[in-house]
């Protein structure tokens, strides 16, 4: 396991609000949240990437995510939310092993802000084609 704050927390050498666990996934409440019931959702498996994960450890964090979110909404009382999961320091990801955020948005504004620059999709047809032939 990485020496990382999340290695730390599965090793058992820092504690953390946990608020779910089995053999494979750990989900436990963010010591800096951007909202009350921020989650972090980790797969036990050690790996920096999403595309690193193996299939079972990626299904496995899957199949719990909808399970913690409504979770978080029932104990909040949020009714909107944000999942997010950044790969690489150029994608703003800090800890580097996977993980997830279920950050609760509030009519209070906060939560996550997001800024989507968004630009026309230039070369689709060859784009989808180049990526489906590396599955």
């Amino acid at each position: 396991m990485a020496d990382t704050v999340f290695g730390k927390i599965l090793r058992g050498e820092i504690p953390c609000h946990k608020v779910f666990e089995d053999e494979r996934v750990l989900a436990f409440l963010d010591v800096s949240p951007l909202s009350r019931g921020h989650v972090l959702v980790i797969p036990k498996e050690p790996a920096v990437t999403l595309d690193a994960l193996t299939d079972d450890a990626a299904a496995a964090v899957g199949r719990v995510l909808p399970r913690i979110a409504r979770a978080v909404l029932a104990a909040t009382g949020a009714h909107a939310y944000n999942v997010l999961q950044n790969n690489g320091p150029l994608a703003h990801q800090a800890v580097m092993h996977v993980h997830f955020h279920i950050i609760p948005k509030y009519d209070d504004g906060s939560g996550l802000g997001i800024e989507w620059p968004a630009a026309p999709l230039a070369d689709g047809a060859t784009l989808a084609a180049a990526i489906a032939g590396h599955l």
